[in-house]
């Protein structure tokens, strides 16, 4: 069984822009998403991701916490492109930005279209408690929260958030 170790982290500032490595645009989408997980329809999302030439199906356990199981396959792009089109209920965008310290890999992501203005930086970890860099433009820590998860914010993007939540997440990095 595959097991995602995450933590999500808002950046206090751009200052991880100049150690970029590399940057690709991803779209995903969710054939069992954020609706049928609230509803308690789905023990699990499955996500459809297209980056570049390379497309995978996920499967993720819907559980709260930074660890979880997960599988992920390899698809043709072009299965890929068809389940964004046509059985997902909407695509989410990102411009994802490998970012390196000291050996660990950050993955910062740009989110696009409805998500705009929202950067959320990932870690991905060998165990729950797992050192890891603290660079100095890594802000307040979100992996408790389900609003940054990708499959909520098709069904609520940051556009939508009010002034208010705006406000509040801006405030506690």
């Amino acid at each position: 069984m595959g097991l995602e170790i995450e933590r999500k982290f808002l950046p206090a500032n751009d200052a991880w822009r100049g150690a970029v490595e590399r940057s690709q645009r991803i779209a995903q989408g969710y054939l069992v998403g954020a609706q049928a997980l609230r509803d308690g329809a789905a023990r699990a999302s499955v996500r459809a991701r297209l980056a570049g030439d390379q497309a995978w199906l996920n499967i993720k356990a819907a559980t709260a916490g930074i660890a979880r199981a997960e599988f992920d396959y390899p698809i043709p792009a072009a299965d890929a492109e068809a389940l964004l089109a046509t059985l997902c209920d909407g695509v989410l965008e990102k411009i994802r930005h490998h970012v390196r310290v000291d050996g660990c890999l950050f993955e910062v992501d740009e989110f696009l279209g409805d998500n705009s203005g929202l950067v959320v930086a990932e870690v991905e970890l060998p165990a729950v408690d797992a050192a890891f860099p603290r660079p100095s433009w890594l802000g307040r820590e979100v992996s408790a929260l389900a609003r940054y998860y990708n499959v909520n914010l098709i069904a609520h993007p940051y556009r939508q958030w009010s002034p208010a939540e705006r406000a509040a997440e801006e405030a506690a990095c």
